[in-house]
């Protein structure tokens, strides 16, 4: 059985559940927001979010109705925040397909990403829990915040792995830990239980953005980016980061300040990348995000044996072994 199979066993019937209730809520009278919607869905993602709600709320007891809601609005929010940081990054491509602003215009994806954000509150206040609702508006703070953090670090000279984890705690892991957070709000969990699900997720969405942020250092179609493709975007991620910090060579550093404020070649950014290989970054990145793995694996080895068990860590093996 594949990973992805895995992980589905034991939430085969609610995601089919969730797929209704999901196509339901982008169901529109409007041809334009429907042509739009229509172009995201191409992406056919394996729904890692959504499973991660329904597996969540099924450790710690049934996926109710008030589950199905808070997958639909996080889903949506996320989906969203996409949109509006391809804008935001004037970003041409998402996964592989062109990005909606690329394929309409700004107007268009700015528009449909609000469409997004309501539909999400709506699914939020659907679920009648108030814990629910506050998590999934924090969220929204989060991702946001989590951008604001990232643009201005652009402009800072400085090589923070410190920064690197503050943003990727806002605009990654903050999405992961509200899933499995809003799943136990879903179905009473106490306190403490909450705080375990929160924690999970969080370590997930670290090990997730560390995989994507690895995946910039070589170039595959099936990613569905150049590599590089973060440096030209300003940005300095974990593994350029270590080798910066670590060697101090003077020119890859001055190379790395041009990054930041955008004015490197393509030329010096394919420098820099091999710098970075040279000088063991990804393997530092790698050893870091397999931490995070171990931290995961062994909070689910303290929530029992059951097959949903099984599922959620053969889910964070995913997250760090995908090739894409």
């Amino acid at each position: 059985m594949d990973s992805i199979s895995c992980i589905r066993k034991p939430i085969v019937a609610e995601l089919e559940e969730f797929k209704v209730l999901f196509d339901d809520s982008l169901s529109s009278s409007n041809a334009l927001l429907n042509s739009v919607i229509a172009h995201i869905r191409q992406r056919n993602g394996k729904m890692m979010r959504p499973m991660l709600v329904l597996l969540t709320a099924r450790l710690y007891g049934e996926v109710l109705p008030s589950t199905l809601h808070a997958a639909v609005s996080l889903e949506l929010l996320h989906t969203a925040s996409l949109v509006h940081d391809d804008v935001v990054d004037e970003s041409t491509e998402r996964r592989g397909q062109l990005s909606v602003n690329a394929a309409f215009n700004n107007k268009v994806a700015i528009l449909v990403g609000d469409y997004l954000l309501a539909t999400s509150l709506m699914h939020a206040e659907l679920t009648k829990n108030h814990d629910i609702i506050q998590a999934v508006a924090a969220l929204g703070q989060d991702l946001s915040e989590g951008e604001l953090l990232q643009l201005s670090n652009v402009s800072s000279l400085n090589f923070s792995e410190e920064v690197y984890f503050d943003v990727i705690r806002k605009k990654t892991a903050a999405l992961f830990a509200a899933c499995t957070k809003t799943a136990a709000f879903s179905v009473g969990a106490d306190e403490g239980r909450i705080e375990l699900a929160r924690l999970l997720g969080e370590y997930i969405g670290i090990c997730f953005q560390i995989k994507d942020d690895i995946f910039d250092y070589f170039d595959s179609k099936e990613i569905g980016k150049p590599t590089g493709n973060d440096m030209l975007e300003g940005k300095l991620t974990l593994p350029a980061l270590y080798a910066l910090n670590t060697v101090g060579d003077e020119k890859a550093q001055e190379v790395a300040v041009k990054v930041k404020k955008g004015t490197a070649t393509a030329e010096e950014i394919a420098g820099l990348v091999a710098f970075t290989k040279a000088n063991g970054g990804i393997d530092y990145a790698l050893r870091v995000m397999d931490e995070y793995r171990r931290k995961a694996i062994a909070l689910i080895g303290g929530m029992g044996d059951s097959d949903v068990c099984g599922a959620l860590k053969a889910y964070v093996n995913y997250v760090v072994d995908r090739e894409k």
